[in-house]
């Protein structure tokens, strides 16, 4: 954990602002302007990139995979230039936070894959880098987008501790453990053979 030096009302402040943007369902929103429709209603229902994917509109999928993982950096790095790293690290829980729990969806929201890289990205760049190349090696081998989100969430406290990142690896424990909640049904049809692929195309 940092060292707390932020006042706790401007922790808080930092947090609401944060969880708001987060809250911010960009798969639903560039759904309805591209006409897909409502991404509740498709596929898995997820308001997530992959989900978005599936509908066939890799460009839809996308945009959705870069806004959803610049809410989570945006809220980070403005925290952290304006008051520090224990800012940015509450900045990046509350907007994770806002993805999984949404307030303008009725606290219905996505499995936070995205956001989560996103503020890896921003907190410890290594680390972001290191965790989408391990998804990435892990969707090519084996074609699931949740096993790779599963794998590269699960070491990434293991990364951060190698590449010297301490005072975040609680941070980055509590995302992991939430992404593992999150896909729960995704770990049952893993583990059954019935989780879907991606075809290779």
């Amino acid at each position: 954990m940092p060292e707390l030096v932020t006042p706790l009302w401007a922790l808080g402040l930092v947090g609401l602002g944060a969880y708001l943007l987060g809250s911010v369902p960009f798969g639903v929103v560039i759904a309805r302007l591209m006409g897909l429709g409502d991404l509740r209603q498709i596929g898995s229902g997820n308001i997530g990139a992959t989900n978005v994917m599936r509908t066939g509109n890799r460009l839809a999928g996308r945009l959705t995979f870069v806004l959803d993982a610049g809410k989570g950096a945006v809220a980070a790095l403005l925290a952290w230039w304006a008051l520090g790293e224990d800012a940015a690290q509450m900045a990046a829980l509350a907007a994770f936070l806002g993805h999984l729990y949404p307030v303008f969806l009725g606290f219905r929201g996505g499995k936070g894959v995205a956001t989560f890289i996103g503020t890896l990205l921003a907190l410890a760049w290594p680390v972001g880098l290191a965790v989408c190349a391990l998804w990435l090696a892990v969707f090519r081998l084996s074609r699931y987008s949740s096993l790779a989100a599963l794998v590269a969430s699960g070491l990434s406290p293991l990364l951060a501790w190698g590449a010297g990142y301490g005072s975040m690896l609680a941070l980055f424990v509590m995302l992991g453990v939430m992404i593992f909640l999150r896909h729960g049904e995704n770990i049952s049809r893993l583990l059954s053979g019935t989780e879907a692929r991606f075809d290779k195309q």
